[in-house]
């Protein structure tokens, strides 16, 4: 006998989820449920089957195959235009000829197919339905048979007051091939509301049998989640993938739980499933393939399908969640809520009951939704951060993206142009740099390819004259699960915002250049690139005063490849060198604890009697410094100990930003110099400097940059120059701290979101008409003894708050102050 299984349903009902895929491919305790049903045909030894096809019929083509994977034999059978049940069958009438069963690929079932085979065969009738009782009929056609079995009425979705029976039509029919001579062809025709009707009128033999078995119509998001919970109590006889660890949970190949978590069963866990430590998968829990759940996630009765991630903390109730949904740190989702493929939601959003988000759409962090987010969403925010294009590696940083990004910036080079590309030493920014240079070369740019090298580095090589442009490949030192794409101009500097939107518009547009065979570029590995560096370091600096001062110094490589080329300055500088961390190829993340390595260098510098000490994080562009007496120097106040030096040694420019404290601008003019302010973006104070021909720009937050050496922030640089300062000066690094006056900064930061933005600066603009503004960036307003900063997070829906007074506690005020004043104004 052949079977005919009708997979040709939009599964309407069931979008989100069905929105990018047919409902029999909809996975129901990790396996399709057409898989579902084929294995139920294939134990009542129907293995000859017809798949009847209209919606992404080729969806559904490309996962069975020929059904040879499955143990059946499958043909497929296409309605170019919607036919109906029988009309989908009478499609097929070329491949019947002989009895066959009709099944729904999108039921959920362990009913015996072969009583009702049977049946049909010992009644010798021409169709034979197989029949269920439910305890709610009212969404299905009610079949009344006899005693015998006979069928006496048919009643399609009937009232309440039409309900003479709880046997509903399964769709599950045994049919002999001539009822398809009673199908119209050419329009939509169904079985039971058609067909069935007729054919008992004119009297024939058909008849209904109230099969053994569990059914499930899964045609709702309600009762495709309750079909999870059945298959999980093992209700239904189905075969769940994966191990059973223990009675209720099953685990796939390559999972990955710790042994901190809690599974409390019933479980199902997907092929190559990650479980952090403290995490609770709560009863019903259902994880697809390839999903990550952070440390601290609560989830129960969720069923999360395949490469879905979960941040920190996040909790999860109830939720359906389609393929690579990502959800971050602490967001929450209550019962009901829906997420189609590809959704996300921000840090600390909140999705309440019973909302649905269509595939593709994103939730802001830290936003509140109540209502569902269908067609229209936020706009998406610029690819391009302060710091170059983020996101979790290999999450939202993919070596698809990589390489579409590497395209795009080199479609805007001209052919057989080169970009200097580099990375760090972990794992991930190795896959990420590979796939770049693959799309590099595929839009005709040459690689020059330095390895691991740090940003500096890189940024000497990209200024250099046989470079156009250059890539570098990161994980964020704040945070080891995130990646960095940074992208620099022909100068070795950060690139433009115009450029970052022109190269933003070419990934949107998919308008990217593909050379032709013979215009593919070239990959090649420079030579000399960090002796090149080496001797431009040393250049800048006097070497007989450093070698005359003999430093003993303690340096943290943060296993970054600056270990790679300082030890060879240092040793020109003839100083006594204690390195820690150095060079490392780490397996799979780069750890960085700044605070923890600086007190490690602390207690070194201490015991060792050094002059001083350094920590460079792993980019090779921030510095932390440790005093002679072995005290960390915080990063402001370490801005202020090289604005103190180069003052000893007379006048300069210097480009601060915003943002600094104001006795940095007197250090500055008290000697006659010239302080240029410049908003806090990177690249704004790179082009300031190189500009104005600054002898320093500085960040406050650990960055130094000497334009006449590199227009741009490098520890390097600061390490060699802080050690020139001190030989020239004749100062001891705790001298300087010492003499520097306290300084009084608050930061702080508040939720704002991104359709307030615009009002909140307008408005506090308006409300401080009275006092001085400068709105170099953001709103800078000038107090009698004090000032504040409120800036809008470009990256974020928060706006930023600094203000310096004269006391902490008064510093503190103000950022509360205005704190509160934002908050009032985003209302």
């Amino acid at each position: 006998m052949k079977a005919v299984i009708m997979a040709g349903g939009e599964g309407s009902r069931l979008r989100p989820l069905t929105s990018n895929q047919p409902k029999p491919l909809l996975p129901i305790a990790n396996r399709p449920m057409m898989e579902h049903v084929i294995d139920l045909l294939r134990r009542h030894g129907i293995t000859d089957i017809v798949v009847t096809l209209a919606f992404m019929p080729d969806a559904i083509r490309q996962h069975f195959g020929d059904g040879s994977d499955y143990g059946v034999s499958i043909e497929y059978v296409v309605e170019r235009e919607p036919l109906g049940t029988a009309g989908s069958v009478r499609n097929a009438a070329h491949l019947l000829e002989d009895t066959f069963l009709v099944i729904s690929g999108d039921v959920l079932t362990d009913i015996d197919l072969s009583q009702i085979v049977a049946m049909h065969h010992e009644k010798q009738a021409m169709v034979t339905i197989g029949l269920t009782p439910v305890s709610n009929p009212l969404e299905f056609g009610i079949v009344i048979t006899r005693q015998e079995g006979s069928i006496e009425r048919f009643l399609e979705k009937p009232t309440w007051g039409q309900v003479f029976s709880d046997t509903v039509n399964t769709g599950i029919f045994v049919v002999d091939p001539a009822v398809l001579d009673e199908v119209p062809e050419g329009r939509q025709v169904d079985f039971s509301g058609e067909v069935f009707p007729k054919l008992l009128a004119d009297g024939a033999p058909l008849y209904g049998a109230v099969a053994h078995g569990y059914w499930e119509d899964v045609g709702t998001l309600e009762s495709y989640l309750r079909a999870h919970h059945d298959v999980l109590d093992r209700t239904v006889a189905v075969d769940v993938p994966g191990f059973a660890v223990r009675d209720g949970v099953w685990l796939g190949e390559g999972v990955d739980v710790h042994p901190d978590a809690v599974i409390e069963g019933p479980a199902v866990l997907g092929d190559n499933c990650r479980v952090e430590p403290g995490v609770r998968l709560g009863p019903y829990t259902v994880l697809g393939n390839d999903v990550r759940v952070r440390s601290g996630v609560d989830l129960e009765r969720v069923v999360l399908l395949d490469h879905c991630f979960i941040g920190r903390g996040a909790q999860l109730r109830g939720t359906l969640a389609g393929r690579s949904c990502d959800f971050r740190d602490n967001c929450r989702v209550e019962t009901g809520a829906v997420l189609g493929d590809d959704c996300f939601v921000g840090e600390g959003a909140m999705l309440n009951a019973g909302v649905r988000v269509f595939a593709g759409k994103e939730v802001e962090a830290g936003a509140v939704v109540n209502t569902s987010i269908v067609w229209e969403s936020r706009v998406q925010r610029s690819l391009f951060s302060p710091i170059g294009v983020t996101g979790l590696a290999n999450v939202d940083l993919t070596p698809e993206l990589s390489a579409r990004l590497a395209m795009a910036f080199a479609s805007r080079l001209k052919i057989g142009d080169t970009v200097a590309v580099s990375r760090d030493t972990s794992r991930s920014a190795r896959m990420l740099k590979r796939a770049a240079m693959a799309g590099l070369n595929a839009a005709g740019v040459n690689v020059l390819d330095l390895e691991a090298r740090s940003v500096p580095v890189t940024r000497q090589v990209t200024a250099s004259p046989g470079a156009r442009g250059g890539m570098t490949f990161r994980l964020d030192p704040d945070d080891p699960d995130r990646a960095i794409i940074r992208f620099f101009d022909g100068d070795g500097l950060d690139l433009d915002t115009n450029t970052q939107r022109k190269v933003e518009r070419v990934l949107q547009r998919q308008d990217f250049r593909r050379a032709l065979a013979s215009e593919v570029g070239d990959i090649t590995v420079p030579s000399h690139a960090l002796e090149r560096y080496s001797l431009a370091l040393t250049d800048i600096v006097n070497l007989g005063e450093i070698r005359e001062r003999a430093f003993k110094v303690v340096v943290d490589y943060s296993h970054g490849s600056m270990a790679g080329v300082l030890p060879d300055v240092l040793g020109k500088l003839g100083a006594d060198v204690l390195g820690v961390n150095p060079y490392a190829s780490t397996p799979g993340v780069i750890q960085h604890d700044l605070d923890a390595q600086a007190a490690q260098v602390a207690d070194l510098v201490r015991t060792s009697g050094a002059d001083l000490g350094i920590v460079i994080d792993p980019t090779g562009e921030r510095a932390r410094f440790i005093d002679d007496d072995g005290v960390v120097i915080d990063d402001v106040t370490a801005a202020l100990c090289f604005l103190s030096l180069l003052r000893d040694t007379g006048s300069f420019i210097a480009v601060l930003p915003v943002n600094a404290p104001t006795i940095a601008t007197a250090l500055v003019t008290s000697v006659g110099g010239e302080v240029i302010a410049a908003p806090l973006a990177t690249s704004a104070v790179q082009r300031l400097g190189v500009d104005e021909s600054a002898g320093i720009a500085l960040n406050f937050e650990g960055g130094y940059m000497f334009p006449g050496f590199l227009p741009a922030y490098d520890a390097a640089g600061a390490f060699v120059v802080v050690l020139q300062l001190l030989a020239r000066t004749g100062r001891r690094l705790s001298d300087v701290v010492d003499y520097l006056p306290d300084v009084h900064l608050a930061v702080d930061a508040v939720p704002t979101p991104w359709d307030a933005k615009g009002q909140v600066m307008r408005q506090l603009i308006e409300k401080s008409s009275g006092r001085t503004q400068v709105l170099l960036d953001g709103v800078k307003l000038l107090l009698d003894d004090a000032w504040v900063l409120c800036l809008p997070d470009p990256d974020e829906p928060l706006t930023r708050i600094w203000a310096e007074a004269a006391s902490d506690r008064a510093a503190r005020s103000l950022v509360e102050e205005y704190g509160r004043r934002i908050r009032q104004l985003a209302r």
